[in-house]
């Protein structure tokens, strides 16, 4: 269905032409030469317009996606040929060639009379198609031999043609960015010489469907903008539903978590359960970007972690399970943080961190606040052979908080001042403010909240993801 020649492949004369004949501009269309005096033949000529027009405008009505605007295509190659008389009709495409010259050509659409698709190769004259491309204008042309044919290819000599049209279809450049189109119709039939008035109807034809063809673009973008803001919507919501709600009642712990994307979508996420070692299991996550496919990932990483410790109260190889995992399936430069707290009624809590910030402790007696950098581990899908054994652990006594957080957070920029950022420092800051005189976790975590957006007034680059744990008895 698709043919591409070189340049200049068609202009080779072949063995059969007995002259050269010299041959003038191509015949423009005039608006004038549409009517001829015959009243009866011009009012006919009419009707067939308005009703081609209309007939075109009620399946643009039709078109809702991408299969709808190629059965339009069609229709208007099928009504070329029938409204024409002629045997043929293509629509034919221009794209950059491979050294970014307009010479590749494609047959989009290429069908009969009776409404047929032809197959096998498609041959036609590239060249009366290339000058109607170079200089935009409609043109017809005659041959009454093969001989006077060979001026315009090889291939108008072989396949006989003795008449053809082509018109632009600028439209076509909107369907697939950087290519101009053209609707072509040719016929072998002596009898059938096309007319003045046959080229003008038919560029009057194609600038109709090229009106239709941006009518059914814009709609198609409409619709297809439609469809993306409802999955991105139902994307959000299952996104959200997948953050546990925090218990009020945790045994010995008070927690509070918080989240909110860059976009619709996050690549950050947190989890709350209980490994059957009655151990609390806190995780806060953050995937490179954010977006759809950051989610995906997001997804993926909380349902294998969360599954995994629910079966068995072994963190260490539930985390070089999912790094193999990740290993594998992600982008080279993707890859996923990941802070896990493992706490236990009396308050002693081990803590694993995958290459993510480290998190702050902020203890009551003395009012110190400590930073658990340890390196423990490269995030996760970075070293696909690493194994996770390296821990944390730290007791929490009744007060004592435990801040996770996600580099949206630290990194927030000031809008007043761009390449100032929040930083560490900014949390610190924070936690000693308000954590002597809060009596829970979520009066710390809105604090923490209420500082960051004062911070950024707005400006979030990234998703944003934070979980304060409180030591509530000891």
């Amino acid at each position: 269905m698709f043919f591409r020649k070189k340049d200049g492949g068609d202009e080779k004369r072949g063995r059969g032409a007995s002259r050269k004949v010299e041959r003038g501009p191509p015949e423009r269309p005039k608006s004038t030469q549409f009517l001829t005096g015959d009243a009866l033949r011009d009012r006919r000529s009419v009707e067939a317009l308005l009703d081609e027009i209309a007939r075109v405008a009620e399946r643009v009505a039709r078109v809702k996606g991408p299969a709808d605007l190629r059965e339009l295509l069609t229709y208007i190659v099928d009504a070329s040929v029938e409204r024409t008389g002629a045997e043929r009709g293509l629509l034919v495409l221009a794209g950059p060639g491979k050294r970014g010259e307009r010479d590749a050509l494609e047959v989009m659409v290429a069908r009969q009379r009776r409404r047929k698709w032809i197959e096998g190769e498609v041959r036609y004259s590239t060249s009366a198609v290339k000058r109607v491309l170079e200089n935009g204008a409609a043109r017809k042309d005659r041959f009454s031999s093969a001989a006077e044919g060979a001026g315009l290819g090889q291939s108008v000599r072989e396949l006989g043609l003795r008449s053809l049209m082509c018109v632009p279809l600028d439209a076509v450049g909107e369907l697939r960015a950087g290519y101009q189109g053209v609707l072509y119709v040719d016929s072998t039939a002596s009898a059938r010489e096309f007319s003045q008035q046959d080229l003008t109807f038919f560029s009057a034809l194609s600038t109709q469907s090229a009106t239709a063809l941006r009518t059914a673009r814009l709609h198609v973008d409409s619709l297809e903008r439609a469809r993306l803001e409802e999955a991105l919507e139902t994307a959000r919501i299952v996104q959200k539903n997948l953050m546990p709600e925090i218990p009020a009642d945790c045994a010995g712990f008070d927690l509070f978590a918080w989240y909110q994307a860059a976009e619709r979508t996050s690549g950050d996420f947190y989890d709350y359960f209980v490994t059957p070692g009655g151990r609390h299991a806190v995780v806060v996550g953050d995937v490179t970007g954010h977006g759809p496919a950051s989610a995906l990932i997001t997804s993926t990483a909380q349902a294998f972690l969360r599954s995994s410790l629910l079966f068995s109260d072994d963190p260490e190889r539930a985390l070089t399970m999912l790094n193999r995992d990740l290993a594998k399936r992600m982008e080279p430069g993707h890859f996923v943080t990941l802070f896990l707290a493992l706490l236990e009624p009396r308050g002693a809590a081990q803590i694993f961190d995958a290459g993510h910030a480290p998190p702050l402790v902020w203890r009551r007696a003395g009012g110190s606040i400590e930073s658990l950098a340890g390196g423990h581990g490269p995030a996760l899908g970075m070293i696909g052979d690493f194994e996770y054994r390296e821990s944390i652990s730290i007791e929490l006594a009744e007060g004592d908080l435990l801040l996770a957080y996600t580099d949206g957070l630290s990194e927030a920029r000031s809008k007043e001042a761009p390449d100032q950022l929040l930083g560490e420092d900014g949390l610190r800051r924070v936690l000693q403010t308000v954590a002597p005189s809060a009596t829970t976790a979520h009066a710390v975590g809105e604090s923490i909240v209420e500082a960051v957006h004062a911070h950024a007034r707005g400006n979030h680059e990234d998703d944003l993801t934070l979980v304060v744990v409180r030591r509530s008895r000891a």
